[in-house]
C-alpha cells in the first residue's frame, strides 16, 4: 500500500525525534481494500509536548491535546496525530472519562472498535495486525476487538458503526459482535442525535443497506421507534409481495446511493400502518399514507437535527411518491407546473425504487408507465416548453404597466401559465397582455 508523501513526512519527523509513529485505523483498512482513504491518521509514542516539538515551525491545531491529539497542517490539509493511549471508564457510553498515555502500540490498538480498524503501518509494507483485521477484511467480516460487550459498553455509537461498516463494505457482522450489539442497543439512547444521523446516512448509502435493515430491524427501531409499526405489517393487495418493512428495505437498496433518496425510501411508507383499511374487495388499502409518512419523516428528521435542504427534499418526494397520472403530455405538463420541472424529474428514481420492490408480476407494466412519463417530461424540457412563470413572455412589471395591481398580478401570471401550457395560448407579449386584461385584471386593481 502507498502512504502519501505528507503522511510519510509526519512519520519520519516523529521517528527522527526518537519516537514510534504509524499510520493507523481506517486509512490502513481502506488502503488494503484498494480504496482511496478520506483521511490519514497517525498514532505515535510521542507525548503531546513532544509532538509539538517535532513539528516546530509548522502550523499546528491543538485539536484535542488533553486527549493526545494534535492536527498538523501540511499544504492546507490537516493530519491528526495522536499519542498512544488507553481509555478510562465510559460512564456515559459515549466518551472516556479520562485517558492515559502509554508507550506501547499494542495497548493503543487494543482500545479500538473493530479489528479492521485496528491495524497500523509505518512504511506501507509491514502491517501491524494484532487482532486478525487483515483476515477479517479478506473474509468480509466486522468483528470487535476483544470482548464486543466491552466495546459497546464503552461507546454505544459503535453499535450503529458496526451496522454502517457492514453496509458500506457489504460485510457480515460476526456472530458474537452482532449478538452484543442487539443486547446493548438500548444504550444508544445516550448518543447524540447528530452522531446517530451521521451514521444512519452512511449506513443507508452502503451497498449492503437492504440486508442490514432486514437483519437488524431492532437496532434501527431503537433510534427510529416511529418505524417499528412497519415491521411485518402485511400488504394484502395485488400490488405487493412483501410486508411494509421488507418492501421499505428493498426500496432503499434500489434507490440511488444518495442520503436524500435513501432517507426518502426509508420513510416513504412509514404512514401505511396508520392509513390501513380493508376494502369491500377484501384487500388492504393505504389511502393518503404518503401524507402520514411525510409527518413521521418530518418528526424524525427534525429530532435527528437534519439540515433544512435534506428535510425539504425528503418531504417533497415522500408526499409525491405515490403520484399516479396518465402518460399524456397534458397530464405531465400539469404536474411539472404544479411541482416545478426539477422537482418532478427528481421523482423518477423514487418511482423506480418503489416499483422494483413491489409485486414482480406487475413490474414490467409499471416500469413502462414510468418510462413513458419520463420520456414525455424529457421531451418537454428539450423543447423548452413553457412550464414556469419565469418562461412567460411577460412579467409582473408588464402586467402592472397594463394596469393590473396588487395580488392580482401573481394570480394573472399563474392563469397565463395555465393558458399557455395547457390551453394553446401563444407565449407572446401582446397575446398575453390581451388575455390578462380580458380575465378582469383591471377590475381587481388594488385588491
Amino acid at each position: 500500500m502507498r502512504i502519501p508523501q505528507d503522511v510519510q513526512y509526519i512519520i519520519s519527523r516523529l521517528r527522527a525525534g526518537g519516537h514510534e509513529a504509524y499510520a493507523v485505523g481506517g486509512c490502513v483498512r481502506d488502503a488494503l481494500l484498494g480504496r482511496e482513504p478520506n483521511d490519514w491518521d497517525v498514532t505515535t509514542s510521542a507525548l503531546p509536548e513532544e509532538m509539538k516539538a517535532s513539528f516546530e515551525g509548522h502550523r499546528l491545531i491543538e485539536t484535542g491535546l488533553k486527549h493526545g491529539t494534535l492536527t498538523v497542517m501540511l499544504g492546507g490539509k490537516g493530519y491528526e496525530v495522536t499519542t498512544y493511549r488507553v481509555d478510562g471508564e465510559y460512564s456515559d457510553h459515549r466518551r472516556p472519562d479520562s485517558v492515559q498515555f502509554v508507550k506501547q502500540l499494542a495497548l493503543d490498538l487494543a482500545r479500538r472498535d473493530f479489528t479492521v480498524n485496528a491495524m497500523a503501518t509505518c512504511d506501507g509494507e509491514e502491517i501491524v495486525d494484532l487482532f486478525g483485521g487483515r483476515e477479517d477484511l479478506a473474509r468480509g467480516v466486522i468483528r470487535c476487538v476483544g470482548r464486543p460487550e466491552e466495546r459497546f459498553e464503552e461507546d454505544a455509537l459503535r453499535i450503529l458503526r458496526a451496522l454502517r461498516f457492514a453496509s458500506a463494505y457489504d460485510f457480515e457482522i460476526e456472530e458474537s459482535t452482532a449478538r452484543a450489539a442487539l443486547d446493548r442497543r438500548d444504550t444508544l439512547s445516550n448518543v447524540s442525535e447528530e452522531r446517530i444521523f451521521t451514521e444512519l446516512k452512511k449506513l443507508l448509502c452502503g451497498p449492503g443497506a437492504e440486508r442490514i435493515l432486514l437483519a437488524f430491524p431492532q437496532i434501527i427501531f431503537t433510534v427510529l421507534p416511529e418505524l417499528e409499526p412497519m415491521y411485518r405489517f402485511p400488504q394484502n393487495n395485488p400490488h405487493h409481495a412483501y410486508d411494509v418493512w421488507t418492501h421499505t428495505a428493498k426500496t432503499v437498496g434500489y434507490a440511488p446511493a444518495d442520503p436524500i433518496y435513501r432517507l426518502t425510501m426509508l420513510f416513504h411508507d412509514s404512514g401505511k400502518p396508520r392509513a390501513h383499511t380493508v376494502g369491500v374487495d377484501g384487500y388492504d388499502h393505504f389511502k393518503l399514507h404518503q401524507l402520514y409518512s411525510a409527518e413521521i419523516a418530518e418528526s424524525c428528521l427534525r429530532r435527528l437535527k437534519s439540515d433544512t435542504h435534506t428535510l425539504r427534499r425528503v418531504l417533497e418526494m415522500i408526499r409525491e411518491h405515490d403520484l399516479r397520472i396518465p402518460a399524456t403530455e397534458h397530464a405531465v405538463k400539469k404536474q411539472m407546473i404544479r411541482l416545478g420541472s426539477e422537482a418532478f424529474m427528481r421523482l423518477f428514481p423514487v418511482f423506480r425504487a418503489d416499483l422494483l420492490a413491489q409485486n414482480p408480476s406487475m413490474r414490467a407494466e409499471k416500469a413502462a408507465q414510468v418510462d413513458a412519463l419520463e420520456a414525455i417530461a424529457q421531451k418537454l424540457l428539450r423543447e423548452n416548453a413553457c412550464l414556469s412563470v419565469g418562461q412567460l413572455a411577460v412579467d409582473g412589471n408588464d402586467l402592472k404597466a397594463a394596469g393590473i395591481k396588487g395580488r392580482a398580478v401573481g394570480e394573472a401570471l399563474k392563469t397565463l401559465l395555465q393558458d399557455v401550457a395547457l390551453g394553446g395560448l401563444p407565449n407572446e407579449k401582446t397575446a398575453l397582455l390581451k388575455r390578462a386584461l380580458q380575465q378582469g385584471g383591471t377590475e381587481n386593481a388594488g385588491s
